[in-house]
């Protein structure tokens, strides 16, 4: 269907009520009801209407559209074929995680409306909720996402949550539903989407049958069974072990950044990647400095008294594929993982950077932002050699600091839960910075001065906290820049742009370093609603400040055209 160019006109200008149906709301009249018959005869079924929200009219283009690719030519066929297997994995991973973000079908949802910006908008965004403005809706008829998104049903309170007592309660990998006498009970994500999880683990087996690598075979192997299972930590520790693989993939119930409710149950998504060996060569050196890094945390002895696990690798790679909670409104740039608490402790973690994303980010909404917002004297210190250095160390800091709490309260994801994720990414930024600073101290960072990471450090947290407060990554940058604010780590000019004041930013980085890590030992959750609550909003100041950016029309992230045909995997 062809939407005619009066009509994505008024699209555009959030004039146009398009139809659409969801069990997720009552959608209201907005006094539209005058529908374009090209587009009601695209959705004949639908009994309602509803528009997009005017205010959202200026936010269809915050995300600037970049095809996804790598140079595939060393690649043998067989393992094109495996890519190609990989893909259609990932995309059942894509399918289910909509189910948990928003509910039914994401083809029939997105085909009730017109093709074009609002349809790409909704696609972005996996449902009505506009996630890099804390999730507020962006069509009419639709109330504010609930904090546990479909993990729990939609009229459970906490209290209710907190009195009943059902197996799984706190599970990674099931949903909480109620039975036919209306009590809470969880169902395992292996019963609750065994016909997709059933197609996914017969693709993986598939390309393990076409991997040139033993060990990325069974991987693939043991990955394909924990779909079917919900026993992931094998396939984890498979997943450890590889070493030497030009191909990966990560796959399944993964983060927890979309349960806002708790943080308990993890989200479907994927990666699939080849690796940049050149990068990876360079990074090779720096897994083995976790120990020393970590003994000398800026923070009481108890709170850095667990040993980082060695066996963990820095790699680089080229992205070829984002699904589920991956690919949700802001791309992701690296990778830690597992998230498993004992895996880490006595293996480590991977970390992988995913270079040709890192790139499309600094180079159209970094260096523009730079040219804003950093004053002129210091801007030849945004690079992206520091932009991959602070990214990449912030993934390595997860693995520093504290996994369970000093006083038998638990992990520490377990003790502060909604709260959790924030906090880690608010240590891991932080922690980067302070790894970088050491390391850059003993002659280990030969590749720029010290001043181009605190100056790109400044810029990222411009970029980052656009990231609205329904992100983990945005509420700890909204942390950190009021911390550094108090802690005069810069100045804001009166020409509307920052400076970076290089000694006190270190010292505020070791003193917000002690903060965060004191509060993740001791499970302080009521400490950390108070630091989010105190700290983690955007102030006006900077608030004015980030619509600078946006009338300057600076993307907020970046969307992939992607999959086998943009790949010649067709």
């Amino acid at each position: 269907m062809r939407i005619n160019p009066i009509l994505t006109a008024l699209l555009v200008a959030g004039a146009l009520t398009v139809t659409a149906c969801s069990d997720k709301a009552t959608p209201t009249n907005t006094g539209q009801a005058s529908v374009n018959s090209e587009l009601a005869s695209a959705s004949p079924a639908a009994e309602t209407t509803v528009s997009l929200i005017p205010e959202f009219a200026s936010r269809l283009d915050i995300y600037y559209p970049v095809d996804l690719t790598a140079d595939l030519s060393a690649l043998s066929a067989n393992q094109h074929k495996m890519l190609a297997l990989l893909i259609d994995a990932a995309k059942v991973m894509d399918d289910l995680f909509w189910q948990q973000a928003f509910g039914g079908s994401k083809q029939d949802f997105l085909a009730k409306l017109p093709q074009g910006k609002v349809r790409q908008f909704a696609d972005i965004n996996y449902g009505p909720w506009d996630r890099l403005k804390g999730d507020a809706p962006f069509l009419t008829g639709f109330a504010e996402k609930a904090l546990g998104a479909e993990f729990y049903p939609q009229d459970m309170t906490k209290a209710e949550f907190t009195a009943a007592d059902f197996a799984d309660k706190t599970g990674l990998y099931s949903m909480v539903q109620r039975d036919s006498q209306g009590e809470l009970v969880s169902v395992p994500y292996s019963k609750m989407y065994q016909t997709q999880l059933a197609t996914a683990a017969k693709l993986l087996t598939q390309a393990a049958a076409l991997a040139e690598d033993s060990e990325f075979a069974h991987y693939l192997t043991l990955r394909a069974q924990a779909l079917l299972t919900d026993s992931y930590q094998a396939s984890d520790l498979a997943w450890m072990a590889m070493k030497n693989n030009k191909i990966d993939i990560v796959i399944g119930p993964i983060e927890n950044y979309e349960d806002q409710l708790y943080g308990y149950r993890t989200a479907f998504e994927a990666y699939v990647l080849v690796k940049d060996q050149s990068w990876s060569d360079k990074l090779a050196k720096y897994a083995a400095t976790l120990p020393a890094l970590q003994r000398g945390l800026p923070v009481d002895e108890k709170y850095k008294a667990e040993v980082p696990g060695s066996d963990a690798d820095l790699n680089a790679y080229d992205v070829i594929y984002y699904a589920g909670h991956a690919n949700a409104g802001s791309k992701t740039i690296a990778i830690n993982l597992p998230n498993d608490e004992q895996v880490q402790l006595e293996y480590g973690t991977r970390r992988l950077q995913l270079k040709n994303a890192m790139q499309a980010k600094f180079e159209h909404i970094m260096l523009p932002i730079t040219d804003l917002l950093i004053t002129p004297e210091q801007r030849q210190h945004v690079t992206f050699n520091a932009f991959f250095n602070n990214t990449m160390f912030h993934e390595v800091a997860h693995g520093l600091g504290i996994k369970n709490t000093i006083n038998g309260n638990g992990t520490v994801r377990q003790s502060l839960k909604e709260h959790a994720s924030a906090l880690e990414e608010g240590k891991a930024d932080i922690l980067g910075l302070y790894m970088i600073t050491q390391l850059h101290k003993q002659g280990m960072l030969e590749e720029g001065e010290i001043e181009d990471f605190y100056t790109t450090f400044m810029a990222g947290i411009f970029r980052s906290v656009r990231f609205g407060a329904s992100s983990a990554h945005g509420k700890a940058n909204m942390i950190r820049f009021n911390y550094f604010a108090e802690q005069e780590a810069f100045v804001r000019n009166n020409d509307g742009t920052y400076q970076v004041d290089y000694e006190k930013m270190q010292l505020a980085m070791a003193s917000l370093s002690e903060l965060i890590l004191t509060l993740q030992g001791d499970g302080n959750y009521d400490g950390v609603a108070s630091l989010v609550a105190d700290k983690g909003v955007i102030k006006p100041q900077l608030a004015a400040d980030l619509a600078r950016l946006s009338s300057a029309n600076i993307p907020v992230d970046i969307d992939f055209n992607q999959g086998k045909q943009v790949l010649g995997l067709e």
